[in-house]
């Protein structure tokens, strides 16, 4: 078992963010209209929660210009386009998507691209999990309508998150596509960015305007592996040294991008796996890429191991409350990570948690983050902070593993305004601080727990739900275990019950003989061409 250890220096941002962009050429365009669309949510198709119109925020126009940092008034690529923001729809990771909402988005955009006039390129920002009810590729299928309403002279870069899933659909409806490098995803604008600086590279081209010969090649190897992100952070082996070999790949000559994708473990659809895809316009070089790359993943299915040190949630508690027990310790509550798809009102954890007598009878402070309940905020609300309080919270939408939890302490804090969370309500109940919000959030920042009167390192054990920490939560972590906890996004993916995934996919099943591994290669081509 591996464990990360905080002696090991995390990569200097510094280092990734893209060049300037090259000169316009002789015969590409200068000053392209492009567009920007997309919807982008992860969802676990093993969770109930229902992603509806609550869940996203929607952007158009200048906010969506805005959203992105690389498109401020002034920036290189900001003045490199005339940029034209259609409609993006962005959520919380959760459970899958209303179908008749993501009908509605998706026929939004196209609407909006419809109504656009002349688009040069469109910039597709998803993120390559979108599970939605009644559908197995949800994304392919918005791929296929973008493209039909653009027609087939529009150039289309694809953003994704590395948890995503590239299928055939998706891939031969658009031209560039890439992926974040990093997990946990610190370059996700770089990541952005890199889409719209390859985009606007292959538009100042010589061929920039000539759309027979703007699309380029993709080399897309799918990888029959199926792994949960905490085994594949790229802060520790082999994840980091596979992914260090990307940006390498993606410097050589004939290529424009390379990518891999560890695809998305909390859906049951045939596309969740992992993929490969090498872009650019010497076949030969971006076919041995892709392949090379594959392999180095499938080779080393076996050895990817936790980002942490892995523990029952009971054998969790016995080490974090130990006298010699680093302060202040973090236990994740990996089972309902409402960033990977978890509901984020499982109570299991939280009923074990207020059950344990070694805990109750321990020195120690803890802070459980987190649950939502609108209904018990309200009631703690009503009662006021220092007053007792007797309500049962959570399991509103996800009781599988334990139904609503009983709350009977004091009303430590309440703090409005979190727009994430809404408002929030912090009850003790012996030495346990429960968090429960009004609506869904995640924990990553120690602003998160300090605005509600609770300073992490006051305390000596922080239950989270999350999967590995975040970048502010790892820095501040003394001690740290993953706790194997139940829930949609349930780290045992074996017990979960996956039943329409592609055959052979590891590790529901383990063939003796490796897969072929080869590449195919893929060029949209154009009407006429």
């Amino acid at each position: 078992m591996t464990t990360q250890t905080h002696s090991t220096p995390l990569p200097d941002q510094s280092e990734v963010w893209c060049p300037p962009l090259g000169p316009v050429q002789e015969g590409g365009l200068a000053r392209p209209r492009i567009g920007i669309a997309g919807i982008a949510i992860e969802s676990s198709t093993f969770s109930p929660h229902i992603s509806g119109v609550e869940a996203f925020t929607v952007r158009r126009g200048a906010e969506l210009t805005a959203y992105y940092p690389f498109l401020e008034e002034g920036q290189e690529l900001r003045d490199a386009a005339e940029w034209v923001p259609l409609m993006h729809a962005r959520s919380l990771p959760g459970g899958a998507a209303d179908p008749e909402l993501y009908e509605a988005f998706r026929g939004e955009i196209v609407e909006r691209i419809k109504g656009a006039g002349h688009l040069d390129a469109l910039f597709f920002d998803i993120h390559g999990a979108m599970s939605v009810l009644g559908r197995q590729d949800a994304e392919g299928d918005l791929a296929q309508h973008v493209r039909q309403a653009l027609g087939d002279g529009v150039l289309v870069s694809t953003s994704m998150d590395l948890h995503g899933n590239v299928s055939w659909e998706l891939l031969e409806s658009v031209d560039l596509i890439t992926c974040y490098r990093m997990a946990p995803h610190e370059d996700e604008v770089n990541t952005k960015e890199r889409a719209v600086h390859n985009l606007l590279t292959r538009l100042r081209s010589a061929d920039g305007a000539d759309v027979h010969k703007r699309c380029p090649l993709k080399a897309w190897v799918p990888v029959p592996v199926l792994l949960p992100g905490e085994k594949t952070s790229t802060r520790i082996e082999p994840a980091k040294c596979i992914y260090d070999q990307v940006p390498g790949v993606a410097a050589l000559d004939g290529v424009v991008d390379a990518a891999i994708w560890v695809g998305y473990a909390w859906a049951d659809e045939p596309r969740c796996q992992a993929y490969v895809v090498v872009t650019g316009d010497d076949e030969t070089v971006i076919t041995r890429e892709a392949e090379r790359l594959a392999r180095l993943y499938w080779d080393a299915r076996e050895d990817f191991a936790f980002v942490a040190e892995t523990a029952t949630l009971a054998d969790g508690i016995e080490a974090a409350i130990a006298p010699e027990a680093p302060r202040p310790y973090f236990l994740s509550d990996t089972g309902d990570n409402p960033t990977a798809g978890g509901a984020g009102d499982v109570t299991w954890t939280l009923a074990q948690l207020l059950a344990s007598e070694p805990l109750a009878a321990a020195p120690v402070r803890l802070v459980h983050a987190s649950i939502f309940d609108a209904g018990a905020v309200a009631q703690a609300v009503a009662a006021g902070v220092g007053t007792a309080v007797d309500v049962e919270a959570g399991a509103r939408v996800d009781h599988n593993a334990h139904g609503p939890v009983r709350l009977r302490g004091t009303v430590y804090s309440i703090t409005e305004g979190d727009p994430v969370a809404g408002t929030q309500a912090v009850i003790q109940v012996g030495n346990v601080f429960a968090i429960v919000t009004e609506r869904r959030k995640p924990f990553h920042h120690v602003s998160d727990f300090t605005q509600l009167g609770l300073d992490p390192a006051e305390f000596g054990i922080i239950v989270v739900k999350i999967g590995y920490l975040e970048p502010e939560l790892f820095e501040a972590a003394a001690g740290w275990k993953l706790a194997l906890t139940p829930g949609g996004v349930d780290q045992d993916l074996l017990r979960l019950g996956h039943s329409h995934l592609a055959d052979g996919v590891f590790p529901f099943a383990n063939p003796e003989e490796a897969p072929a591994l080869r590449a195919t290669i893929h060029r949209r081509q154009p009407a006429g061409s």
